[in-house]
């Protein structure tokens, strides 16, 4: 397993990491399973949030942690807070009261990270900041980040923080590439030229916030996987071509396009499967060379001037 100092700030996590949306889907059995599978492949980080299954993930995973109490001290949970039905919160009584219920659900004591999930157009940095030190001072949560902010929006929350902010988990994979799509056709008329998050990703790198890429084998919002889909001949010719090369599966060298990535982001994986989360892993192993990747960059579609 490959690890990253999440947020530059002495936090070594996986570079696979466990996406936590679907485990609900699992039997308190299969579940325990799942979650030692990842630890015995070194993953070590597990990401919540409050309306996975409605807060089900998270007590379905409470329930392992309660039963295998151990097991928490082997793992880096990271929690996810903010989307309420027809609105976002950010709100200091909201964010205080979402991450209790989180903790209860979860059965612990803290949370390793806290993600504020999508930005708050009413958001008010100092009420937020507010939040942030009642927890950090209770011991609840040790590190924040954001998740789907654009460049903006990070310098906005973090005027009211006294912590720094360690992560932004943003959607990215071959089939949703716009972080690196306007730089490389900047100063063009382009498709790809048009920039709609304020170079979040140049920021990221610039400001040490770790970037977690989630969904990173989908493709649109939430569409549907891109691998084998006849939707994509030329993606998944190349995928397949290189992974004779590298001695890995298609899903594997979609993980380590982006794992080569010299921002030295984590890769979301959502899959419940752990002989699919193994496979994954083994993208920690390969070091795509700079023709392989802009050869699968273009197979995605993309152009380059």
């Amino acid at each position: 397993m490959k690890y990253v100092d999440l947020g530059k700030a002495g936090l070594n996590v996986s570079a696979v990491a466990v996406g936590c949306m679907r485990i609900s889907a699992l039997s308190h059995g299969e579940l325990s399973r799942f979650i030692h599978t990842a630890l015995d492949c070194g993953v070590n980080f597990f990401d919540h949030a409050d309306i996975y299954g409605g807060g089900e993930c998270e007590a379905a995973f409470g329930r392992v942690l309660k039963e295998e109490p151990g097991l928490r001290g082997q793992m880096v949970l990271q929690g996810k807070c903010g989307i309420r039905k027809g609105m976002y919160d950010f709100s200091k009584e909201h964010i205080l009261k979402s991450v209790d219920e989180i903790l209860g659900r979860l059965n612990t004591d803290y949370l390793d990270v806290l993600l504020l999930h999508r930005p708050d157009a009413l958001m008010e940095p100092e009420e937020v900041g507010e939040a942030f030190d009642r927890l950090e001072a209770a011991g609840k949560v040790k590190r924040f980040g954001v998740s789907n902010f654009n460049a903006r929006q990070i310098d906005l929350l973090q005027s009211g923080l006294r912590q720094k902010l360690v992560a932004n988990q943003l959607q990215f994979g071959l089939l949703h590439t716009g972080m690196i799509d306007h730089a490389l056709c900047a100063n063009t008329k382009f498709p790809g030229s048009p920039d709609r998050d304020g170079e979040v990703l140049d920021y990221c790198r610039l400001h040490g916030l770790t970037v977690q890429a989630w969904s990173p084998f989908q493709y649109g919002f939430f569409e549907g996987v891109f691998l084998g889909k006849e939707k994509f001949p030329e993606l998944n010719a190349q995928l397949s071509e290189l992974s004779g090369k590298y001695n890995v599966s298609e899903q594997a060298l979609a993980a380590a396009w982006i794992l080569r990535h010299p921002a030295g982001m984590q890769v979301i994986s959502g899959s419940t499967n752990p002989e699919r989360l193994k496979d994954i892993c083994t993208a920690c192993d390969v070091e795509l060379s700079r023709e392989d990747w802009y050869a699968l960059y273009l197979a995605a579609g993309n152009q380059l001037p």
